[in-house]
């Protein structure tokens, strides 16, 4: 791995910001972004789009044939799968209601370990997830364990639906990140943990370029 460019793993609960924080870091160093939770998402909505029951043995299926490809853009880093571009379809309500049991079945996680292994392993690249640190990128040299109170990150999934004009309760919102958090520090398969060795970041006061910021001068330090 180029020791100039370091693997930046960034492991958090949902609604944490760790895919806005990514981007700004990746972007200010002239980095490779990976938006994990984007792969898993573009899985279930592969699976949505078959219409039929679910099953581990389908979304494995799905998973090991599908091709993901990332187009990053300025604002955005836009998502294809088989050449469809999906950014905002696996954003959708019905992707999130089921994107944790997907991400949970063994061989979805297997496929897509190796699909981000492969994308990183020339270094220079920032990856977040819910299990880079542990999983993924065991030895990155630069690990954050990125999370704010669900309060707080109920807020701000909030106003960025809002911003969208889409109709939310915050009280459901709320309840829809608690319950998130649960199964994911649950489920058997690379479960969200912090890694012993990431830097752990509540973030509830914290704009989001002061912890850029904090992320940047952690990548200098290493």
């Amino acid at each position: 791995m180029n020791a100039q460019k370091p693997v930046i793993a960034i492991d958090g609960p949902a609604g944490a910001g760790k895919s806005t924080i990514a981007k700004l870091v990746a972007g200010k160093l002239g980095y490779i972004y990976i938006d994990t939770g984007a792969m898993y998402r573009s899985v279930a909505w592969k699976f949505l789009q078959t219409e039929k029951p679910f099953s581990p043995e389908l979304v494995e299926k799905l998973a090991q044939e599908m091709v993901i490809t990332f187009k990053p853009e300025a604002n955005a880093n836009r998502v294809f799968v088989d050449g469809t571009e999906v950014t905002e379809a696996i954003r959708s309500p019905e992707v999130t209601a089921v994107v944790s049991k997907v991400s949970a079945v063994g061989g979805v996680r297997a496929e897509m370990v190796n699909q981000q292994r492969r994308m990183g392993e020339a270094g220079g690249v920032v990856m977040d997830g819910r299990d880079i640190g542990t999983v993924v990128f065991p030895h990155a040299q630069v690990k954050i364990f990125l999370t704010a109170s669900v309060k707080e990150r109920a807020m701000r999934r909030y106003k960025e639906m809002l911003a969208k004009g889409e109709k939310v309760d915050l009280a459901e919102l709320e309840k829809q990140i608690a319950f998130r958090d649960k199964q994911d520090s649950e489920r058997e398969i690379a479960p969200l943990k912090q890694a012993d060795d990431a830097e752990f970041l509540d973030t509830s006061d914290m704009t989001i370029d002061e912890v850029a910021e904090h992320i940047l001068k952690a990548v200098q330090e290493k």
